[in-house]
C-alpha cells in the first residue's frame, strides 16, 4: 500500500504559529515532532512507501522533516499552486500502477488510538482489494458544526451532507448513523482514475495532459500553465458523492483535525484554569480562566475558548494591512537553510544567516539595497561578479546594489553569518535569481 499524504494548506487556522511558509502540519507542536511526521510514522508500518503531494515551498520543510525521523524511501510530486485534492489525488495516481492500493491522507491530522487505527486500515484495505472506493467516518462525540457528515447504513453510504447548524448536528450525533467525514480515502489508483474519467472527465483529462507534461527526473514537477488549467475541486464533489462504489470504514480512532486552537487545546497540557499557553517566556495570569494565549517572536495572540475559529478574521484583516505578518515567521526555513530577521526599519534590516553544509543560495542580485556580510562561524565562499573568495569568521564582504552575487557554504559545519541589508527598500521580493539549485521564482 502507498500513502499519498497531501500537504497542502494556507498556514491561517492556527496562525500565529502556523503561517503560509510554516503551515501547521510542520510546526512541532507533539513531543519535539509535527503533524507531518507523525503522519508518516503512523503509516509507514502499513505502507511501504510514501508519495507526497506538496508545492515548492513545502517540499523543502517535508524534507529535512523525514530526515529527521530517518525516512528516505518517500518520493514527491509539486503542484506549483493548488487545484483542491481531486486533482492532487489524480496527479498521484497517475504516478502508480493501476493495482496500487493508495491510503490517502491530509499531513495536519491527529490520531491517538494507534491499535484501533490499524484495524480501520485493514479493513478499508479489503474493501479496496474488492474496488470499492473507502472514506473513513470519524464516530462523533459531539455536535460539530464544523465538518461535513457521511450518512451510511451499515459500510454503504447513503448520503455526504454539508457542515450543519447546531440543531442539525445535534440530530446526526443522536442518529447514530452520522460520521464525520474525515478527508481520507483508500482505493486502488486504477479504480479511482476510472471513477474520475466517469464523473468529472474534465479534470481527469486536464489532469493526464498535465502529468504526460510534466518534468520527472528526480520528483514530479507539473508545470503551472498546466496546472492552472485543471478545473478546481474536492474529491467528495467530483466522486465520491456519485459513484456508486463508495464505502465508509466507522473510525473511532481518537481523531482530530486540529482545525483550531480549541481543538489543540484538548490535546495539550493546559493550566489550572483552563488556560491554554504556548510562549517561550514566562506568561502571568491573574483571575482570567478559558483563555487561549499564542505568543511567537513577532505576534501575540489573546482569544477566549469558543472563539478560536475567529483567527481566519484576524488573518484576513493582516493579509490587508501586514500581509509579512501572515506569511512567514521572523525566522524562515529556506531550502538551503535558515534566516532570522533581527531588526527591520526604515532604511535597513538585519538577518541571521544560517547556510547548510554543502548548500548554497541562488545567484542573484538586489536594486534597492547594499549588503554587508560578517561570518560568525564557519567559512563562506562568496561569488561577487566574476570573483569568488572565502571569508572567515570575525571577516566581512560588501555586495553593492545590483551585483549579482551568491553565498555558499562548501564546509562541514553549518555556516553563521550576519546580513545588514541598507537602502530605501529591504523587502522579500526584491530579488532577481539568475541561477537557482532549487527551481525557485522568488524569495530566497
Amino acid at each position: 500500500m502507498t500513502n499519498i499524504i497531501l500537504c497542502g494548506g494556507s498556514g491561517t487556522r492556527l496562525w500565529p504559529i502556523s503561517r503560509t511558509l510554516m503551515p501547521k502540519q510542520f510546526v512541532k507542536l507533539f513531543g519535539g515532532k509535527s503533524l507531518f511526521q507523525l503522519t508518516v510514522e503512523r503509516n509507514q508500518t502499513v505502507c511501504s512507501s510514501q508519495l507526497i503531494v506538496s508545492n515548492t515551498e513545502q517540499y523543502f520543510l517535508a524534507l529535512d522533516q523525514l530526515e529527521e525521523i530517518q525516512n528516505d524511501h518517500s518520493s514527491y510530486l509539486l503542484e506549483p499552486v493548488g487545484r483542491n485534492t481531486a486533482p492532487a489525488i489524480a496527479l498521484a495516481c497517475m504516478a502508480l500502477e493501476p493495482e496500487t492500493i493508495v491510503l490517502v491522507t491530509p499531513s495536519d491530522h491527529l490520531i491517538k488510538d494507534l491499535e484501533a487505527y490499524q484495524h480501520i486500515l485493514r479493513r478499508a484495505e479489503q474493501l479496496a482489494h474488492e474496488n470499492n472506493l473507502v472514506t473513513f467516518g470519524i464516530t462523533p462525540t459531539f455536535p460539530e458544526t464544523g465538518f461535513g457528515y457521511i450518512e451510511s447504513e451499515s459500510e454503504n453510504v447513503l448520503a455526504f451532507h454539508e457542515k450543519p447548524n447546531l440543531q442539525k448536528a445535534e440530530e446526526y450525533l443522536h442518529a447514530g448513523n452520522y460520521y464525520w467525514n474525515s478527508g481520507m480515502f483508500c482505493f486502488k489508483a486504477g479504480i479511482f482514475l476510472q471513477e474520475l474519467e466517469k464523473y468529472a472527465p474534465t479534470i481527469y483529462s486536464a489532469s493526464k495532459h498535465a502529468f504526460n507534461h510534466a518534468i520527472t527526473r528526480d520528483i514530479i514537477r507539473i508545470h503551472r500553465e498546466d496546472m492552472l488549467s485543471i478545473p478546481e475541486n474536492s474529491i467528495d464533489y467530483a466522486i465520491m458523492e456519485k459513484s456508486s462504489l463508495v464505502r465508509v470504514v466507522k473510525s473511532d480512532i481518537g481523531w482530530s483535525d486540529v482545525g483550531c486552537f480549541d481543538a489543540l487545546a484538548e490535546h495539550m497540557p493546559n493550566d489550572k484554569h483552563n488556560n491554554l499557553i504556548l510562549s517561550d517566556k514566562p506568561v502571568s495570569l491573574i483571575d482570567v480562566s478559558d483563555l487561549i494565549i499564542i505568543d511567537t517572536d513577532d505576534a501575540l495572540l489573546i482569544t477566549k475558548k469558543g472563539s478560536s475559529q475567529k483567527v481566519k478574521e484576524i488573518v484576513a484583516e493582516h493579509k490587508q494591512t501586514n500581509p509579512e505578518l501572515t506569511h512567514i515567521h521572523r525566522t524562515a526555513h529556506r531550502p538551503w537553510g535558515t534566516y532570522t530577521i533581527l531588526e527591520d526599519t526604515v532604511g535597513y534590516k538585519i538577518k541571521r544567516i544560517t547556510v547548510k553544509p554543502g548548500k548554497r543560495l541562488s545567484l542573484q542580485k538586489h536594486f534597492h539595497r547594499n549588503e554587508h556580510w560578517i561570518v560568525l562561524s564557519g567559512t563562506a565562499t562568496v561569488t561577487v561578479g566574476e570573483q569568488t573568495y572565502l571569508v572567515h569568521p570575525n571577516e566581512s564582504t560588501y555586495i553593492k546594489s545590483g551585483e549579482l552575487h551568491r553565498l555558499a557554504n562548501m564546509g562541514k559545519i553549518p555556516l553563521v553569518i550576519i546580513e545588514a541589508q541598507v537602502g530605501e527598500y529591504t523587502g522579500e521580493d526584491d530579488i532577481v535569481r539568475v541561477e537557482d539549485d532549487y527551481d525557485r521564482g522568488e524569495n530566497k
